[in-house]
């Protein structure tokens, strides 16, 4: 999917170079012919103009990319800019030189682009000149300490220092040793993190603003108790895929929440590799409604697929996917499909018709206490409905296929795990040569419909007690985006009939999480304990006993193998 931020950036990059390089190509031409203009050089010094700011875009962007991979700081735009201008002078040099385009003196394009650089040069001075100037009058933000001075940083603190409004920048933390006391936009870098007790003293700091966006949730809790003891605000960038998806303001700075407390891990981001296995495929997402499956349909949108095809049974959840992905809630966007994956005969005549060669089959009943009431539902939903996908796949040659499952499924003692170990099982089965048939499981999804946040939230705001089932009970938690993006690098390293299990960090312990939402709340509000209800674990375990770990190599996947199941076994 097109990156428009970028193209914007560079047809600007473009635009501006066009003005300096083609007054550049004038001032050459009328300094070579002694302060006159030939009227037959105007077409010939307008393209060296258009063709130098053309070069110099091309190798700005290569460079400035170089230098981000090299994390050079200070002097790095400048350097990359020097850089540019010199590669397009010898470029156009050559030109002249081989080809006699342009029609000009062999010595104009050779001052012209020492000119351009001056120009550029200059016109930068003047810029920061006058930001400078108008921010040492007009200073009225909190003073603020940026922790990162990558490309986040960087880019964080040029918006800073034009808009200071809002935050003051002081200057950066940052644990690479080597970035120490150098400048971003004429802002020192004081050291790690452990300097920020006494820079924030020394420079009565405001705020911190975390601008990795790779820190995990173990890092954000200690910031959190850091800047509580000293009486910082703590604020925090988007997450990876929020970034990807626009280009970043100061107004994306937010608060650090309870999602970014649990959910956060730092998941390595894969996007070529899983761009050009999506690209130009048919895709089809069940479950397109729910939490998992718009995610799943978001992020497979950026990547370009052949065709995109979103079931759900739930209409007012296609409407809400279909307004996030082209903002119509017309409900006519092509690809939507209204169906039930119990209904053998319409899920038939779906995969027959779609054709896809991929789905990522996320529809499924979860909530555990329902379904233990009901586990019939559970059963027709997520076992009959799920083979029924299955054989309608098989049969119409779908090559890849991914089942969504959940760590209830190992050794479960719940009807909702035990009808999804079922899914895997029957994913395990299929022996079909040619395909890969594969199941992904993880455990809770912060920011999921349903999240027991939103319910601490709603108690917390009422004054009413929350309600544990118990002060030791645990869970493991992972953002929605960042366990989407593994399930999607799931389908690439998986095997055929695999288990593939994400990595979700340590396992959280639910009183600590209502405790500190009560303390952040300033409420006095009562925790009641009611107990484990019928199919609770107190602690969720990934792997079962029985379960053959086939490969552990991967950081953030691990593949396993459960015991096959056949249709006929069901």
């Amino acid at each position: 999917m097109v990156n428009y931020t970028m193209v914007l950036n560079i047809l600007k990059r473009f635009i501006e170079s066009s003005l300096v390089w083609t007054s550049a190509a004038f001032l050459a031409t009328i300094l070579r012919y002694d302060g006159a203009l030939p009227v037959n050089k105007i077409y010939p010094i307008l393209f060296l103009g258009v063709f130098g700011a053309i070069l110099v875009t091309f190798f700005s962007y290569v460079f400035s990319l170089y230098y981000d991979n090299q994390q050079r700081i200070g002097f790095q735009e400048a350097l990359a800019s020097t850089t540019s201008f010199l590669c397009a002078t010898v470029v156009l040099t050559v030109t002249r030189f081989v080809f006699g385009l342009p029609s000009l003196p062999r010595s104009i394009p050779i001052v012209t682009g020492l000119l351009a650089l001056f120009l550029q040069f200059a016109s930068r001075l003047i810029s920061a000149r006058n930001s400078y100037r108008s921010i040492s009058t007009s200073k009225s933000g909190k003073n603020t300490l940026i922790y990162g001075a990558g490309t986040t940083g960087r880019h964080l603190v040029e918006q800073m220092v034009l808009n200071p409004e809002i935050y003051y920048p002081i200057g950066f933390l940052d644990d690479d040793a080597t970035k120490l006391n150098s400048r971003v936009f004429g802002k020192r870098i004081f050291g790690g993190i452990d300097k920020l007790e006494l820079i924030t003293n020394r420079f009565r700091i405001n705020v911190l603003i975390v601008a990795i966006s790779g820190i995990d949730s173990k890092s954000l809790v200690n910031l959190k108790r850091q800047c509580q003891n000293l009486n910082l605000e703590l604020k925090i960038i988007p997450n990876p895929f929020e970034i990807l998806s626009k280009n970043l303001l100061l107004d994306d700075v937010t608060d650090v929440s309870e999602e970014d407390l649990l959910g956060r891990h730092p998941v390595q981001l894969d996007e070529l590799e899983i761009s050009n296995f999506i690209r130009d495929k048919k895709v089809l997402v069940t479950g397109a409604g729910g939490s998992i499956g718009s995610e799943i349909a978001i992020q497979v949108n950026r990547f370009g697929p052949k065709s995109l095809h979103l079931l759900d049974r739930d209409e007012n959840g296609l409407l809400d996917l279909e307004l996030k992905l082209s903002g119509n809630g017309l409900l006519n966007t092509p690809g939507l499909v209204l169906a039930d994956i119990r209904d053998k005969e319409a899920i038939y005549q779906v995969i027959k018709t779609v054709k896809p060669d991929i789905v990522f089959h996320a529809a499924a009943l979860k909530h555990l206490v329902m379904l233990e009431k009901f586990p019939e539902e559970a059963h027709k939903t997520n076992v009959v409905g799920t083979n029924n996908l299955i054989q309608a796949s098989l049969n119409n040659d779908v090559k890849f296929f991914v089942n969504i499952s959940t760590d209830k499924a190992a050794d479960p003692i719940s009807e909702l795990g035990k009808s999804k170990l079922v899914t895997e099982r029957l994913i395990a089965g299929v022996s079909k040569q040619g395909v890969k048939y594969i199941s992904v499981r993880f455990g809770n999804v912060i920011g999921s419909k349903g999240s027991f946040l939103n319910t601490f939230r709603f108690l917390i705001k009422e004054g009413a007690p929350i309600k544990i089932t118990h002060p030791d009970v645990t869970r493991y938690f992972m953002m929605v985006n960042e366990a989407v993006h593994l399930v999607l690098k799931s389908l690439i390293i998986g095997n055929n009939g695999e288990t593939l299990i994400l990595d979700m960090g340590r396992p959280v312990k639910i009183l600590e999480v209502a405790q500190r939402m009560i303390k952040s709340s300033g409420k006095n509000i009562k925790i009641n304990y009611v107990g484990l209800r019928q199919g609770e674990k107190l602690h969720e375990i990934l792997i079962g006993v029985n379960e053959n770990v086939r490969n552990d190599t991967n950081k953030d996947i691990t593949q396993i193998r459960v015991l096959p199941l056949s249709i006929d076994e069901i």
